[in-house]
């Protein structure tokens, strides 16, 4: 039987060498009866690829692949890579990953290793093609993930760093040209040759530290291009390559990741039971999953900014995702939620890690579909719900663009910069090393709270396009915590607001250059003139200041300023917002000014959930979502997009225990039951529940 890979695909990350006892079989039918139509194998076990040097055993899988394929169920398979074996680390010490000079990563984990080495190379390539060259004309393979979550560690070993200096000199042409560019004159740091540069353990160089990040993101896209092009002599044109990218990697640029790849693939992973309750305020609990509806939104929205394109979900939540202290398994109904939201913002494929809990390893407790009994329980049930349903859709979905109603930039070296320089503090006192992302997902959240839709672009994807056309296609763009941005990208965001957009400038943006030097203009640098306004101090903020509007912004109760101010002096702009505060009254909050056939609007704080959606709601009066449920409030949301016949997908959510109503404005059909909804008629949604509707 052909696996049908037009609709939503929809399976799980199956491992049956993990198991105790053999039961493929069993699996695979559970698999089917749940609708089940992909699993992703193969690319954790490179010691059972080959289990000593040169010998490999590639039988183990055909059972797999053989029982999938009578059953409909596609595959993607994965290279080992990412997970060596011990006698290769026995054979071959010299290949540890350095995290600091000289000191190897010690070995019992994963990504150890330095996979620019050629030892770790040659080993690598050699598992590659004796598994893909095995399986490739597999008629159940449509794809390949090469590695897995790539760019966990920065490398620091002498190979390394001794060809980031060639790269250095091949980039600047000589020491002096390095010296001017990066200020090196600050603290004696003055080079008379390329031997003198220091190793980055101890750098306290901001300009140094970019490069490095850079450096070793271009080390992890050649890394992951090399794997894609061994696969490619081995593939069809009909398989795709990817891998699975894990966006907080700290050496990871996910748009240059994507130019060697066929398609995005990600991880996203997100705290669960009132985690998703729109009505409340929680903070995230693990370092790798989110908190909160509209951060489960923004990771979906970062998977089709690498590209622009739609994408795959390689892993998500089944059940809790962590450590044996973190146990929160989703409410009924959360998981088709979640699901239904990746899928409104464009993931062609829901994949969840894993399909069977593990009785051993680091990760026991990370919750798979089935539990520790391997007998099919609630969260079984509920997803075979969901496969029901997206089998119900079937192919309505293949060509969906989700709408955008608001675009952001999204910038790699700007996260990179503020990893480096943080702009806040945390709590304690510390550097807040997640302090562009705070930026960035104060104005995303205002987004979602707002009841409009976000399209995220990367600073170069905006460029590409020039101010006309992204003037056209999007009318309000935000451009917040652009920390690092050369003069083109400003000078877009000017002429885009010339050309008719409506531009909002948060903080930090174009206060750094292209190497993250403080710009030796008035700020905002190359926008302050166009804006009306600029600013010469800044502040932290450690309480939230209230604010009062003097414009035609109308403020929520809860609007107020965080984190931080900007002292913004009002030239010809009109200030819309201003601080209640002794001192900081003396400055405006948020300015607006015309220009062009525009408007620019800087803001000069981070905003509260509530200032930033009354923000958005001022910028964006009227969103797609209003066609629909003009009347909707959270924690009722909508997402929606275009089909190819020319009709729209809506999505309506109810991210709460409680169940509310919307009423829809204009006839729809449920996508998943046929019903039809007529215009003005009350349509109740339970709680945690989800509707996939279809209209004009």
């Amino acid at each position: 039987m052909q696996p049908d890979r037009s609709g939503i695909l929809f399976g799980a990350a199956y491992y049956a060498e993990y198991h105790q006892t053999e039961r493929i079989d069993q699996d695979l039918d559970l698999m089917k009866e749940a609708d089940f139509t992909v699993i992703r194998v193969g690319e954790s076990v490179w010691s059972t690829w080959e289990p000593r040097d040169g010998e490999f055993d590639l039988e183990w899988l055909q059972p797999v692949l053989d029982g999938a394929h009578a059953r409909g169920i596609a595959v993607v398979l994965g290279t080992p890579t990412y997970a060596v074996p011990p006698w290769l680390q026995s054979a071959h010490p010299e290949i540890a990953a350095e995290l600091r000079t000289g000191q190897p990563m010690p070995w019992g984990a994963r990504q150890e290793v330095d996979f620019t080495h050629p030892a770790f190379r040659f080993h690598a390539e050699r598992v590659i093609r004796a598994v893909v060259g095995r399986y490739a004309s597999h008629p159940a393979v449509i794809g390949f993930q090469v590695d897995n979550e790539p760019g966990m560690v920065l490398f620091h070993n002498r190979g390394t760093f001794r060809r980031f200096v060639r790269r250095l000199a091949a980039q600047y042409g000589d020491v002096d040209t390095l010296n001017r560019e990066w200020g090196l004159t600050y603290w004696s740091h003055r080079l008379s040759d390329w031997s003198d540069l220091w190793t980055p353990d101890g750098n306290s160089l901001p300009q140094y530290d970019l490069a490095w990040r850079r450096y070793q993101a271009e080390l992890t896209t050649e890394f992951i291009a090399w794997q894609a092009e061994i696969v490619r002599e081995y593939s069809t044109p009909e398989q795709f390559v990817t891998t699975c990218i894990a966006y907080p990697r700290v050496a990871v640029d996910d748009e240059k990741l994507l130019e060697a790849l066929d398609i995005t693939a990600g991880n996203p992973y997100y705290a669960m039971q009132d985690h998703l309750d729109a009505t409340k305020e929680l903070a995230p609990v693990t370092p790798w999953t989110t908190s909160g509806v509209a951060a489960l939104f923004r990771q979906a929205d970062r998977m089709f900014s690498s590209n622009q394109q739609r994408f795959l979900v390689t892993e998500t939540d089944a059940q809790s995702i962590g450590g044996s202290d973190f146990n929160l398994p989703p409410y009924p109904g959360q998981l088709a939620q979640a699901a239904f939201a990746f899928v409104s913002r464009g993931a062609a494929m829901i994949e969840y890690w894993h399909w069977h809990t593990l009785p051993y390893g680091t990760e026991t407790y990370w919750g798979g579909v089935l539990p520790h009994s391997l007998e099919p329980g609630r969260v079984y049930r509920e997803l075979a719900q969901v496969g029901a349903d997206f089998a119900a859709i079937g192919d309505l979905l293949d060509g969906y663009e989700p709408d955008a109603d608001v675009a952001m930039l999204w910038s790699n070296d700007s996260r990179y910069a503020l990893e480096f320089f943080p702009t806040f503090p945390t709590p304690g006192g510390d550097p807040d090393r997640s302090s562009y992302t705070r930026i960035f997902d104060a104005f995303h959240r205002g987004i979602v709270d707002s009841g409009a839709q976000a399209r995220v672009l990367h600073p170069d994807q905006a460029l590409s396009w020039g101010a006309e056309e992204l003037a056209a296609r999007f009318p309000v763009l935000v451009a917040a915590g652009l920390y690092v941005a050369t003069d083109a990208h400003l000078d877009l965001l000017r002429d885009y607001a010339a050309a008719g957009g409506h531009l909002i400038v948060g903080i930090r943006t174009g206060y750094g250059d292209e190497e993250a030097r403080a710009r030796v203009s008035v700020a905002p640098a190359r926008l302050s003139d166009a804006a009306g306004v600029s600013y010469e101090e800044f502040s932290n903020l450690r309480e939230p200041l209230a604010v009062r509007g003097e414009g035609d912004l109308e403020l929520s109760a809860r609007a107020t300023a965080t984190l931080w101010a900007d002292g913004l002096l009002a030239g010809d702009a009109d200030t819309l917002v201003r601080y209640e505060h002794p001192r900081f009254g003396d400055f405006a909050t948020v300015t607006t000014r015309a220009h062009g056939d525009g408007r620019i609007t800087v803001v000069g704080t981070v905003p509260s959930p509530a200032l930033a959606a009354d923000i958005v709601r001022w910028a964006a009066p009227n969103v797609h979502a209003d066609s629909i449920a003009p009347g909707r409030a959270l924690p009722v949301t909508v997402s929606s997009g275009a089909l190819p016949d020319g009709r729209r997908a809506w999505f309506v959510f109810n991210w709460s225990g409680e169940s509310q109503t919307f009423t829809p404005a204009v006839d729809l059909a449920d996508a998943v039951t046929g019903d039809q909804l007529s215009a003005g008629t009350e349509i109740s949604l339970p709680a945690w529940a989800v509707r996939c509707l279809v209209g004009r």
